[in-house]
């Protein structure tokens, strides 16, 4: 691939862990008994992706490919909750898809210009001291610790968003006919892939405008990976109309029906829907043409009607315009990349748990209920010790092993902590 583009990438991101909430009392001259004023702790920055069109490639990903947002602050005395992370925002390309790498499921097409996508959420702000205060306990001396959060790999794909895609073998004269028909000026050259990205031209008329993007030469096995167009064939996935070029001077030494096959035949294996969206059949290079009757048989063999051009005296180009305007009017705008709704990227914590009597009497819970306890109470604090055990009542796990026979002075362990049952 060239030094100057690149359209995918893996990055791992990770949002802002939540900030601890503070044990603080206050401590004032004339104020006795001042109570628990420990605030809570800042919530943890987000990730999120803006689309801008100021990018046209994914090269800023090459040199830096984690990317993690600022942490929650702890709370602070006097009820001050803690600093709030701030959001990590990560500009993309206009066409950029994001997907989850481990299950491949789309989670995000930023398809418009300055369109966002929160894609995970900042870990929550442990509560202070002071909000576990109540007439029984009137002086906490624990808090919760701030919500962690966990990396992720996503891959981004930048899917160029055009109206029309020219596609062909190389050196069929994609680039000069862009070239011709907008105002881009692509590197044009007389040897196979020149063009070693997307290049996208607009079209101005009269009655509006439409965007055509110039696919890097696509070769046979393209879709199997041969060649660079295998990287490419992502960015005529959205394309309305598909302007396919063929070489009908031959001057590339090669035969325009199998290029034509060829092609067609990668884009098939490339994808279906790809395969089936409307095409315009330009033979191209016509002043190099020495024997007009291999136009007739070259469309008698694809039984489709062609247009015939020559970007160097212009000849067709005008048919050929009013052609593909006239497709472009009729057909729907470029269609976004269906997202997976069913995909969740971050997964709602599990609070279900299990108990098993172990061989020497032991009751073990595990699952995630316990999880979130170890995460947001200190066990080693003795009120906290309490106020998850009084969690435990109130989910039903104190019910179910008394159901499985537990009695005073069985042992039970939950997560780290091991402990004697007492009634």
């Amino acid at each position: 691939m060239a030094n100057d583009f690149l359209d995918y990438v893996k990055i791992i991101v990770k949002a802002g862990r939540g900030g601890d909430g503070a044990v603080s009392f206050k401590h004032e001259k004339y104020v006795p008994n001042g109570g628990p004023d420990g605030g809570d702790g800042g919530k943890g920055g987000d990730i999120v992706f803006e689309a801008s069109s100021s990018l046209n490639t994914l090269v800023p990903f090459r040199y830096q490919r984690k990317y993690i947002a600022e942490d929650g602050a702890k709370g602070q005395p006097n009820n001050c909750t803690g600093r709030s992370g701030q959001n990590l925002v990560i500009k993309v390309p206009v066409g950029t898809v994001i997907r989850d790498t481990q299950t491949n499921s789309v989670v995000a097409d930023l398809y418009a210009e300055g369109e966002t996508f929160v894609a995970l959420r900042g870990g929550r702000g442990g509560k202070g001291n002071a909000r576990f205060a109540h007439s029984k306990r009137q002086a906490p001396t624990f808090s919760q610790l701030g919500e962690k959060t966990e990396q992720h790999q996503l891959t981004l794909e930048l899917c160029t968003i055009a109206d029309v895609g020219l596609v062909g073998y190389p050196n069929v004269g994609k680039s000069t006919l862009l070239s011709v028909l907008t105002s881009a000026r692509p590197k044009i050259a007389n040897y196979h892939f020149t063009t070693i990205n997307p290049n996208l031209g607009v079209v101005q008329l009269m009655t509006g405008s439409f965007v055509i993007a110039d696919i890097p030469g696509l070769i046979e096995g393209a879709s199997e990976g041969a060649g660079l167009g295998h990287y490419f064939l992502r960015h005529i996935e959205r394309v309305r109309i598909i302007v396919h070029l063929v070489d009908i001077s031959g001057s590339e030494g090669r035969d325009p029906i199998e290029d034509y096959k060829n092609i067609n035949n990668e884009l098939k294996k490339h994808s279906e829907k790809l395969a089936s969206t409307p095409q315009i059949v330009v033979c191209s290079k016509a002043d190099l043409l020495e024997d007009k009757e291999n136009i007739k048989k070259f469309e008698k063999a694809i039984k489709k009607k062609v247009f015939v051009i020559s970007s160097y005296t212009h000849e067709g180009l005008e048919e050929l315009l009013e052609e593909i305007k006239k497709q472009v009017e009729q057909l729907p705008p470029p269609s976004r990349v269906e997202v997976d709704k069913d995909f969740e990227l971050e997964v709602k914590q599990d609070q279900s748990y299990r108990i098993d009597l172990m061989p020497d009497g032991t009751f073990l819970v595990t699952g995630g209920l316990v999880d979130f306890l170890i995460q947001n109470v200190v066990l080693d604090s003795t009120e906290s010790f309490a106020f998850m055990q009084k969690v435990l009542k109130d989910r039903g796990v104190i019910a179910e092993l008394k159901a499985m026979g537990m009695k005073e002075g069985d042992t039970v362990e939950i997560g780290d902590v091991e402990f004697e049952w007492v009634e």
